[in-house]
């Protein structure tokens, strides 16, 4: 398990009783629990599509970039939650419409389940006992939106009987090692995650519990290049997010995108992107500054 302890904490939490509705795309600071009691709704998960019915369950992760989207009038209770403590979790908040770039927050943002060793809770999940964990997250909701601090106290209490019958189910479930596109969805958020460390294809590859050689074959096949070239794409775009919108200098903007050093990160950013770090940076202010 991570080596911040269990301690789950629900930030905001609603029954929503909605019409045909469509949220934007958004990243995730802390972990979202949806249940579908009635009607159906999409949603976007990394690049996903994932379909939900009434009766289902939804875990979407930290780091997730999501779009959610309600076909139908809907009754999606939910709850944004912190799993692991976090002294600084006062200062977290449910990330707003179009917030992608949490540079900014990475204190507040929170370990994932699914990146830690023999855990992987699918997006799509399936409770040991779904009435029961229905009951239960129904109750945690009514109590949480109560301004009664025992019945504040019973809520936090719920959602670690929640969180502790996912774990139970899932803490021994390993990833399965199949050739599927689906296989590897959680790639873009891990490698995003962990941007500033030194990932080999090993690593990657006992993350995703296939050999390095057959992981390579996978990962090519789903996303039509090597991963130390897709992980220097996913760099160089947080690179180019830093640039835009942060005084950050050039040696700090190398050192959070996982580069060596900054001639490293100069280099390959003019090779691909045609020009210099700083002139980019400068071209895109001025464009900025005309609009």
């Amino acid at each position: 398990m991570s080596r911040q302890p269990v301690v789950p904490f629900i930030r905001n939490s609603e029954f929503a009783v909605r019409t045909p509705w469509h949220m934007p795309i958004r990243r995730l600071l802390d972990y979202l629990l949806i249940y579908v009691q009635e009607g159906n709704f999409l949603v976007h998960v990394d690049g996903v599509q994932y379909t939900f019915e009434s009766g289902q369950f939804c875990l979407i992760q930290p780091n997730s970039v999501l779009i959610l989207q309600g076909t139908t009038n809907t009754i999606t209770p939910y709850a944004h939650l912190d799993i692991f403590y976090n002294p600084l979790r006062e200062q977290s908040f449910p990330t707003g419409a179009g917030q992608l770039d949490l540079s900014a927050y990475q204190s507040l943002l929170q370990p994932r389940l699914n990146d830690l060793h023999g855990i992987f809770v699918p997006i799509r999940f399936v409770p040991e006992h779904p009435v029961q964990f229905r009951d239960t997250l129904l109750r945690m909701i009514q109590c949480w939106q109560s301004r009664d601090a025992i019945e504040q106290l019973e809520a936090q209490t719920l959602a670690t009987e929640l969180i502790l019958s996912i774990l139970k189910k899932y803490a021994s479930v390993e990833q399965p090692a199949t050739s599927t596109t689906q296989s590897l969805n959680w790639i873009t958020s891990f490698l995003s995650f962990h941007l500033t460390e030194s990932l080999s294809v090993k690593d990657m590859a006992k993350r995703a519990n296939l050999s390095p050689s057959r992981f390579s074959a996978v990962f090519r096949e789903t996303f039509g290049m090597p991963p130390h070239q897709y992980l220097l794409k996913l760099r160089l775009q947080h690179s180019e997010e830093l640039l835009r919108t942060t005084e950050f200098t050039l040696q700090d903007i190398a050192v959070y995108c996982g580069f060596a050093d900054v001639h490293h990160f100069s280099k390959a950013f003019k090779r691909t992107r045609g020009v210099w770090p700083g002139a980019y940076r400068e071209s895109a202010r001025a464009r900025e500054s005309t609009q």
